[in-house]
């Protein structure tokens, strides 16, 4: 079957989603790579000698007890370097930072091969989307073509992480997010700014490869998220499972089997209060019976001092967001990600830090690869404008008419949500409001837009954007009772459904009376 794989190659678990064409997307197991609840690999490589090209990968790693393996064979936490510049440890062709046999870039080649030649056999990737930090995109993603360039696929596309992973938890464009990033080896703050909102563009996946061509020469420009402060530390889940191990058993080596058990009773209190686990004895019998309540693991991690790392982490970033003029407390939402996000003390304390700020932790596994696919044209959005539309509105300030954009080219359709405007009546006694809409015309600039699915470079023009109003009549909506000069009158509510039509919704801020749908006319 034909359809879309997205792959969100993490530093410490992977995860990959499937979508069948205008289907639902799911998260995809791989055995005996993949497991867990969501479904992911662990981003671990094992090479019993230099060059072996079948090594054991990601789960196989854990099963045979050698995540926690010291020694050049353990490839982990490799995604942080891929396109860094770094020195080569000598006697070590390509080697990796820790001294392993393999390069962060080596590493992560091979285990995306891996997992593309574990894909089941009923399964035609179309298009495959991958994600990449939004701080080293540029870098990552020319990696990423070197490393898919054998792969036969027609279409591969990028998108940055902290984007897909809001819009994969349900956040609009144009949203401020406060992602913390709580995996296995790190622990990460960012505010980033996502693009599109009102009257811009919403963000979508950046073309690598179409139609079997490479696009490297498009002049596509990067629409990543903007990062406004970010501050994280190299502590992660397993740090955490070294402490709840040394904690349950003092007196005992942390062996790999002990920290898998320590790692399986973190997972469990971050569900239910109470959790048991049995530590098989190296002399039989009937082995060590661990138990760890919810109170006993947050009181590990406050005396570890996770709590002061956050808050210094939260300030940090704070710090950073008033240096550009913003404030935390006006972000749209907190968006937690990674296995380790799932702790309730971590979404407790985030929630004392912002009170006032909603949490969105619907999905902080799988909403980085869930979100590259809805930012896939072709997959759950149909297409992308290659024209916009503006409205006239009548600007009191300049006591003139000007022209607002509602959609401009690059949007993706139907719309996720509505744009909403409100209107003041422009005069005393204003019996109605017209609305004028316009064409925005074509400008001498290189630019890359999509029709029917397919990138196109027009040429547009520099300077001051002019638009050609619609030939059909204005729109005319009555006010009864009359309207007051400067008032607030009329709340619309503009969107594009699936037949790319242009549909407004609008309510009467006066009698609080909603108006019933109308069509004004098609865009494409």
């Amino acid at each position: 079957m034909a359809g879309t794989l997205a792959i969100d190659l993490g530093s410490t678990t992977t995860v990959v989603a499937w979508q069948e064409e205008r289907g639902e997307p799911r998260l995809l197991a791989l055995p005996p790579y993949s497991g867990g609840d969501p479904c992911a690999v662990p981003s671990l490589l094992w090479l019993s000698h230099p060059g072996q090209t079948h090594p054991l990968i990601g789960r196989q790693v854990v099963e045979a007890g050698l995540a926690d393996r010291s020694g050049p064979g353990l490839c982990r936490d490799f995604k942080r370097s891929i396109g860094q510049a770094r020195e080569v440890t000598p006697g070590l062709t390509g080697a990796g930072e820790s001294g392993s046999w393999l390069s962060p870039e080596a590493a992560g080649d091979l285990l995306l091969r891996r997992l593309w030649e574990a894909l089941p056999p009923d399964l035609e990737p179309a298009r495959l989307i991958l994600t990449a930090p939004v701080e080293s995109c540029a870098g990552y993603g020319r990696w990423l073509r070197e490393v898919c360039a054998a792969l036969p696929v027609e279409e591969i596309a990028l998108v940055d992480e902290p984007t897909a992973a809001a819009i994969g938890s349900g956040l609009p464009p144009g949203s401020r997010v406060l992602v913390v990033d709580f995996g296995g080896g790190t622990l990460d703050v960012s505010l980033v700014a996502l693009q599109g909102g009102e009257g811009r563009a919403a963000p979508v996946a950046q073309l690598l490869r179409f139609a079997g061509r490479d696009l490297t020469g498009s002049r596509q420009r990067w629409r990543t998220a903007r990062v406004l402060g970010k501050a994280g530390v190299p502590l992660g889940g397993r740090d955490l499972d070294r402490w709840i191990a040394a904690d349950l058993c003092p007196d005992q080596p942390l062996t790999a089997e002990l920290l898998g058990l320590a790692e399986a009773l973190k997972c469990a209190v971050s569900d239910q209060e109470e959790a048991l686990r049995i530590l098989p004895s190296s002399e039989g019998g009937g082995g060590r019976a661990l138990r760890l309540t919810r109170q006993d693991l947050e009181r590990v991690l406050e005396e570890r001092g996770l709590r002061r790392i956050l808050i210094s982490l939260l300030e940090t970033v704070a710090s950073a967001a008033r240096r550009e003029g913003f404030e935390l407390s006006r972000i749209d939402a907190v968006l937690p990600v990674g296995g380790s996000s799932r702790l309730p003390w971590l979404r407790r304390l985030i929630q004392e830090w912002l009170p006032e700020v909603p949490l969105r932790d619907e999905r902080p596994v799988a909403a980085v690869a869930l979100g590259a696919l809805a930012l896939t044209p072709g997959v759950r959005i149909q297409d992308v404008l290659s024209q916009g539309v503006s409205l006239r509105v009548w600007d009191q300030r300049s006591r003139c008419h000007l022209w607002h954009p509602l959609f401009v080219p690059g949007q993706p359709w139907p719309t996720p949500q509505p744009l909403e405007l409100v209107l003041a009546s422009a005069s005393p006694d204003q019996a109605e409001l017209e609305l004028v809409l316009g064409t925005p015309l074509a400008e001498e600039r290189p630019e890359v837009i999509f029709a029917a699915g397919v990138p196109v470079i027009r040429s547009m023009e520099a300077g001051a954007v002019r638009v050609r109003p619609w030939a059909q009549p204005p729109i005319v909506l009555p006010l009864s009772p009359a309207g007051e000069a400067g008032v607030d009158r009329l709340r619309l509510r503009f969107t594009i459904n699936v037949r790319g039509e242009l549909v407004l919704d609008a309510e009467d801020l006066l009698s609080r009376s909603a108006r019933p749908s109308q069509v004004l006319g098609v865009v494409r």
